[in-house]
């Protein structure tokens, strides 16, 4: 730990629960490009592990030792992930600054007033000799803010342009947007589901833990009756930003639920193809993200896609076909659309060694703006 060290590591494992993302990045605030992503690198997730996080996103027997135990195993893995950074680019702990750790989200519920990411950032601070800042939401849940979403203050960092409106979609398990607006405070909202429900039906029906490339999806078609049930019957969809959501809504029960409640109304045949409703849930999760920025980002020039979902022809077609604007992924910007939420951590744990708010009512609907994160010295 070096606390003149311009180098930070961010670490994210996100809503899919996949992997685990690392990302190290230099923060200079006097060059003119003052945050450059130097390097990254990923572990997956092991499948016993990654099933025993998503048992934990409802209640069940004995859930507190097992969220205990999961914390642990995360701790290592995030401390791996670590190693292997620092080692793949000749790095020791003590040129680095500070970890931005994340840590896995299985509730978020701002509303009851709190979020909960199971993470050991005192064990990675012993494992690694790093100190870590972690628990980034739970301040501004406290100020009756939705804790999320917790990087456009990072995007404004990056993006923002003083002669045109932006606007960044992140679509993981579930779509988010940051709006960069010349003359406006930047804010962001969740706007719905990304791949979390299409792949929970993949798993479902391929055995596949994602439908790689949206091939899957492509070989059905969108039951347009569908849609509009899925849109209309959903009353978080209508909700104003600030908003959030996660796997405690936007669920396997969720889906079957709803397709169960529509095939019921049909008076027709109550038989379909997975295929088509893959086609409808890829449909689904567009619709949403272009229902959002008509409505609250109407002015933007340009959309910056990141995250899994921008790997998926399928969802980039039909935003490019939904919008008049440039639809682009990060890597048009040098960033691999798989590191712009770790390398937001890495920033956000420079935020906080900085003391700075990034957590504003603009953003999450708190009462005041805030600082994110605790640290957890090595």
């Amino acid at each position: 730990m070096n606390l003149q060290s311009p180098y930070f590591i961010g670490i994210m494992s996100g809503t899919s629960t996949d992997g685990v993302d690392a990302s190290l990045v230099s923060v200079d605030q006097g060059n003119a490009s003052p945050i450059n992503l130097i390097a990254t690198s990923s572990l997956n997730i092991p499948s016993s592990l990654r099933e025993a996080i998503l048992r934990l996103n409802q209640s069940g027997p004995d859930e507190l030792r097992l969220a205990a135990e999961v914390s642990l195993e995360l701790g290592k893995l995030y401390a791996d992930v670590t190693q292997n950074l620092l080692l793949e680019n000749g790095l020791l702990a003590d040129n680095i600054n500070a970890l931005g750790i994340h840590g896995q989200t299985v509730r978020h519920r701002p509303e009851r007033g709190y979020s909960i990411q199971l993470n050991a950032p005192a064990l990675v601070a012993e494992l690694t000799g790093i100190d870590v800042v972690s628990d980034f939401r739970s301040r501004d849940i406290a100020a009756g803010g939705q804790g999320a979403p917790l990087i456009p203050a990072f995007h404004h960092a990056m993006f923002h342009d003083k002669n045109k409106a932006r606007t960044l979609l992140n679509i993981g398990g579930i779509s988010n947007l940051s709006l960069l607006h010349p003359e406006q405070a930047t804010s962001g909202f969740d706007c719905g589901p990304g791949n979390m429900l299409l792949d929970y039906w993949c798993y479902k029906h391929l055995g596949k833990k994602f439908d790689k490339d949206g091939a899957w999806a492509a070989s059905g078609e969108v039951n347009a009756d569908l849609l509009d049930f899925f849109i209309k019957s959903e009353g978080w969809l209508a909700l104003q930003p600030p908003k959030s959501t996660g796997r405690d809504l936007f669920n396997g029960a969720w889906l079957e639920k709803k397709l169960e409640e529509f095939f019921k109304l049909k008076t027709t045949a109550d038989s379909y193809r997975a295929a088509d409703i893959q086609a409808t849930l890829v449909a689904f999760t567009v619709q949403c993200i272009v229902d959002c920025l008509k409505h609250y980002a109407s002015d933007s020039k340009e959309l910056i896609v990141f995250g899994g979902g921008a790997a998926n022809p399928l969802f980039m077609s039909q935003l490019t076909a939904a919008l008049d604007y440039p639809v682009l992924t990060s890597d048009a910007f040098g960033i691999a659309t798989q590191a712009m939420e770790s390398m937001a951590f890495a920033w956000l744990a420079w935020s906080f060694r900085q003391r700075l708010a990034v957590c504003t009512p603009e953003m999450t609907g708190a009462r005041h703006a805030s600082v994110a994160g605790s640290l957890h010295p090595a």
